[in-house]
């Protein structure tokens, strides 16, 4: 990797000396200039991460060179040093766009902490531009957003797969995001044109849930006034989704185990079988083996299922695609509200990293869409962040900060514990916070004992 370029400017020749040699020992590449002219001319001609220039000098002084460097190259960050040190310049300073202001004599500490935060703002500033370059290649396409290379895999096994019309099985926590997987095999297949109809098999009950899939006959109960499709129909010639699938109940896994095998239906209340084409794509936050060993979900089911399993990893093990997807939601959000934001702070980009999620990818684009809501200006600072996500991050993933290091399921279970507290016990108003629903809510809750 290439070293950092930093340009010193000093009109003292020893401070001059003296700096750039701590520079360097830093192992920082390093040009020296004795005068704001020359300075100015460096700039002109090559690209630097940061400079350091003294505030008075004759002729260009610090204050022009800040100004200058801000037009020509900004994204290089600007460290003033001075040994006239008044509340006065150092404002001014700080108004310019300074990064920090030293007031000589300064601590070689000091300099070497200041020098390290600006390089770490400037590399953050990058990756974000080619983070939101990367973004605009996202923009009108059907895809995960990831430059994570396991799930770049994942997404190219669903890519391969989507032509063989095979049965599909995604796992994954809530929140990674199994639908949008479906879709992408959906929309690889040749059943790109046909219907991708999807149902959430836990948010119905059975008899809702048996008329919805297979529809009924007219007088097939009180009501029935006329026909009705159900949504296997529906999705003729295209892909059924059926989300949480592990929360049919038996009687109706044998249902669907026979359309599967027959490829046909009855409707309720109809004597004349349906025949239909359809290609079945599963999705379960459960293990579906526990499911088979316990007697909860049908083997013969499972297996006409999973003929590819799909698993999508949770966000907490691709922490590189965080950034990505935070800027991805900050995009898609401000353009939904009519809302200037473009840019996320530093600091909260940094805490927004260290976070693992419990939600997944639907907790980060709820906080996206929060810090949107609440953004005053063009960047979303660390203050429009929930304070609990803010206190619980800080405590557990900073090392040295006098935090204890949880393990995943302690982390959970206290930022759980902890948004319960802030919504005084509210569960709706809780999973709305978490980016996940109730039923997954009250799971965990059970799991970590917080009733």
């Amino acid at each position: 990797m290439t070293a950092p370029r930093i340009l010193v400017v000093d009109d003292e020749a020893a401070a001059l000396k003296n700096l750039s040699h701590l520079l360097r020992k830093e192992g920082y590449d390093v040009t020296a200039r004795q005068s704001g002219a020359a300075g100015l001319q460096e700039i002109q001609q090559r690209e630097f991460e940061l400079i350091l220039t003294d505030l008075r000098m004759k002729g260009v002084d610090g204050l022009a060179l800040l100004r200058r460097a801000r037009l020509v190259q900004p994204e290089c960050e600007v460290i003033v040093i001075t040994g006239h040190a008044t509340l006065d310049s150092a404002v001014e300073a700080m108004k310019e766009g300074a990064f920090h202001y030293i007031a000589k004599p300064y601590r070689l500490d000091e300099v070497r902490q200041v020098v390290k935060g600006a390089l770490d703002v400037v590399l953050l500033k990058r990756e974000n531009r080619h983070l939101k370059r990367r973004i605009e290649g996202y923009e009108g396409r059907l895809n995960l957003v990831t430059q994570d290379a396991a799930m770049l895999r994942l997404l190219d096994t669903a890519r391969q797969i989507g032509p063989t019309d095979c049965n599909v099985l995604v796992t994954g926590e809530s929140g990674t995001g199994k639908e949008l997987l479906a879709r992408t095999v959906h929309a690889h297949s040749s059943r790109r044109e046909g219907r991708f109809v999807a149902v959430n098999c836990g948010a119905l009950q059975a008899e809702l849930l048996t008329n919805e899939l297979f529809g009924h006959e007219k007088g097939a109960f009180t009501g029935a006034d006329r026909s009705k499709r159900g949504l296997i129909e529906m999705a003729e010639g295209g892909t059924l989704f059926l989300d949480e699938v592990t929360e049919m109940s038996t009687a109706m896994q044998v249902k669907l185990l026979r359309v599967i095998q027959e490829r046909e239906l009855l409707r309720v209340g109809g004597v004349e079988p349906v025949k239909v084409d359809v290609r079945f794509i599963a999705a379960s936050n459960r293990d579906l083996q526990d499911g088979v060993a316990s007697g909860r979900f049908r083997a013969d089911l499972y297996y006409r299922l999973n003929v590819v399993n799909l698993t999508l990893p949770p966000l907490r093990e691709r922490r590189d695609d965080i950034p990505l997807l935070a800027f991805y939601f900050l995009k898609k959000f401000a353009l939904a509200m009519g809302r200037p934001v473009a840019n996320i702070a530093p600091d909260a980009l940094r805490l927004l990293s260290r976070y693992d999620y419990p939600g997944n990818v639907r907790e980060l684009a709820n906080l996206m869409e929060r810090g949107v809501a609440l953004a005053q200006g063009d960047t979303l600072q660390l203050a429009h962040l929930p304070e609990s996500l803010q206190g619980l991050t800080l405590r557990v993933a900073a090392p040295g900060g006098g935090g204890e290091l949880l393990t995943l399921e302690k982390n959970e279970a206290a930022h759980i514990a902890q948004v319960l507290e802030h919504t005084g016990g509210n569960r709706n108003q809780t999973a709305d916070i978490l980016g996940i629903d109730r039923v997954s809510l009250w799971r965990r809750i059970k799991r970590y004992g917080l009733e």
